[in-house]
């Protein structure tokens, strides 16, 4: 995988797990809410990373990386989007889209929940 840095660097963002339970994907969680997954073949591969984006950020990326970046695996395919892996997607993007997924899944939270989250208590 081109991009074996994922799992340390969201690991890193306050309030954040990684379920690992369903569809053999590593899905990191805010408050129990997924904003980003690495998608596994049945080799333990990833093939695709899977985040949520403004819808219009998303659709401009997909045309940018055709073929590389996609609407999202098994999710909603105006919100979220994946990747792959080995793709032609620069590491400082993949690094913007992962936390642009964070910031749009921790807003969703009150801001009483967030600021539980960002201290480390949620």
């Amino acid at each position: 995988m081109k991009y074996p840095w994922i799992d340390e660097y969201l690991k890193s963002k306050p309030g954040v797990s990684r379920n690992d339970e369903n569809w053999n994907w590593q899905r990191y969680m805010i408050g129990g809410k997924m904003f980003a997954a690495v998608c596994l073949d049945g080799n333990d591969e990833p093939y695709y990373i899977t985040m949520k984006l403004e819808p219009a950020e998303g659709e401009a990326l997909r045309r940018q990386y055709e073929g590389d970046v996609i609407p999202g695996y098994y999710c909603n395919k105006v919100h979220w989007n994946s990747v792959k892996p080995d793709g032609a997607v620069p590491r400082e993007l993949l690094r913007h889209m992962l936390d642009e997924s964070y910031r749009l899944i921790l807003q969703s939270f009150s801001k009483k929940k967030q600021a539980e989250i960002l201290s480390g208590q949620g």
